[in-house]
């Protein structure tokens, strides 16, 4: 089949990416699912810094790519062996595919898995293969297995989650990223008491859910950092307690706030001078967690003696140190009793053909998660 769907032609090109246009939307040739594969029918898919980076070049992808990671929709076809799936399903997209027999998918870790992280960074899926026909004789790659800025895609089932058919399908498409790695940072990664100071350096999707995250889990107080304005304010509208505009003074006052230090610190930014910012908002005996992906070459430094001395912890995490079957469905009940309130963060709606000017509202700040909506799909 043809399907429409934004590729990526070249990393690196100039802003405004509104001129430049780095995502082509075309048709594309999607050949059928194979064995272990659904076809599905993406509803929304969301603009996230994980497919900025790979547009501005600073995390390197083969190319040609049809980029987007964080998206859900309905499965439209079942591949050879494929039981636990039906067309009509709903599903939302893990971005790492669980082998299930790797040593971390047998630990209970499927966001460390080795084959899924070796398809990602190949550009094919969990089985080795594209489904992407070639452009001009040159192959397409797949982004993260799912490729989300698309009409239809055909994905590992080992890629997808059932949800319930009755969330809308432009806030189940947040859960694919955002929420699983903000949320997940807080709950699985940090595993955060109640009652336990938090700050959250950075305001995009995945730092505002992780303040949701601590919300839920009673932290108290929860400091939110950032340069723009309106995120702090909404970060205090979601219930963080404290709005630190970020600068020079922003250690200082985060410490201040929290009484020395807050004991779970939480960087979404990727910026390796913004984790040594957040490593040095956090108190003695805490915890300071990466989420944000800062370019490769970038190095991080702290005070080694601090690490014994000081019995600190610096812990990254990766999708939130998901398990996308277990955690995806309570991210959702939550979101569904109102202790997760979700579409908080969806900003802008968007047009498949607007992806570009999307990426330019990101790259500015000026967006928390914007989501494209494939509205034939999603009536």
């Amino acid at each position: 089949m043809m399907t429409r769907a934004a590729v990526l032609m070249e990393m690196g090109l100039p802003r405004p990416y509104a001129q430049s246009r780095p995502l082509q939307v075309m048709e594309v040739p999607l050949a059928p699912p194979g064995p272990g594969e659904l076809l599905v029918s993406v509803g929304a898919a969301g603009l996230c810094h994980s497919d900025l980076s790979v547009i501005d070049g600073s995390r390197p992808r083969p190319m040609p790519m049809v980029l987007g990671h964080e998206a859900a929709g309905v499965v439209h076809a079942v591949g050879a062996g494929v039981t636990a799936f039906a067309p009509g399903d709903h599903v939302v997209f893990a971005f790492v595919p669980s082998c299930g027999t790797c040593l971390p998918c047998a630990e209970g870790r499927p966001a460390l898995c080795e084959p899924g992280a070796a398809a990602n960074t190949a550009g094919v899926l969990l089985g080795g293969g594209r489904r992407w026909g070639p452009l001009a004789a040159t192959a397409v790659n797949h982004h993260l297995g799912v490729s989300g800025f698309a009409e239809h895609v055909v994905v590992s089932a080992r890629s997808a989650v059932r949800v319930p058919s009755d969330l809308p399908v432009d806030i189940a498409a947040l859960f694919g990223c955002a929420v699983m790695t903000g949320v997940g940072a807080v709950v699985n990664t940090a595993r955060v008491p109640p009652g336990a100071s938090v700050a959250v350096f950075g305001l995009g999707g995945v730092g505002l859910a992780s303040v949701l995250g601590a919300v839920a889990c009673g932290a108290n107080p929860i400091v939110a950092v950032d340069l723009v304005a309106e995120k702090l304010e909404l970060a205090l509208e979601l219930g963080a307690t404290h709005a630190v505009q970020a600068g020079p003074d922003t250690v200082t006052a985060v410490r201040e706030a929290t009484r020395g230090g807050a004991e779970f610190v939480f960087e979404s930014v990727g910026h390796e001078a913004v984790l040594a910012q957040a490593y040095a908002a956090t108190r003695r005996g805490g915890m300071t967690i990466a989420t944000g992906l800062p370019h490769p070459s970038k190095m991080f430094s702290i005070p080694a003696v601090s690490l014994v001395a000081e019995e600190r912890t610096v812990k990254g995490s990766y999708m939130g140190s998901a398990v996308p079957r277990r955690d995806l469905p309570r991210f959702i009940a939550m979101y569904q009793a109102g202790i997760l309130p979700v579409d908080r963060l969806l900003t802008h709606r968007l047009t498949l053909d607007e992806v570009n000017e999307g990426f330019d509202r990101l790259a500015d700040g000026m967006a928390v998660r914007q989501v494209i909506v494939n509205r034939v799909v999603a009536r």
